[in-house]
């Protein structure tokens, strides 16, 4: 008895061509385009998952230089003194606080520069 893989085959093409959904043109609903574009499409999501993290860090340090320097400091110099006060806030929320909340930053700031001057 001869097998039959209709059913087996419609259902993997399914697959695909369901992950397609909102493809334009044949990348939607051909079945080797969608496969293309859904396989290629899963690698970039991989990859951006990572590169997602690099760019936010990239941001919140950006953002703290950018503070810093207005309290006469550099990003680097803001950082060490923060480590020489023991202040172990990371960079998500002092990029927060040097957005949202200026006084606070200033504070910190000060903070900073008196402890970089005693060292």
């Amino acid at each position: 008895m001869r097998v039959k893989r209709g059913m087996a085959a419609h259902r993997r093409h399914k697959r695909y061509i369901d992950q397609a959904k909102g493809f334009r043109g044949g990348r939607g609903n051909l079945y080797r385009s969608a496969r293309e574009a859904v396989e290629r499409s899963l690698c970039y999501a991989y990859r951006d998952r990572k590169v997602k993290k690099r760019e936010f860090r990239k941001l919140w340090i950006l953002r703290i230089n950018a503070a810093a320097r207005e309290h006469g400091l550099n990003y680097g110099k803001f950082m060490h003194g923060l480590a020489l006060a023991g202040i172990e806030l990371n960079r998500k929320v002092l990029a927060d606080l040097a957005v949202r909340e200026k006084e606070s930053f200033s504070r910190l700031a000060a903070v900073v520069k008196e402890k970089l001057a005693l060292a």
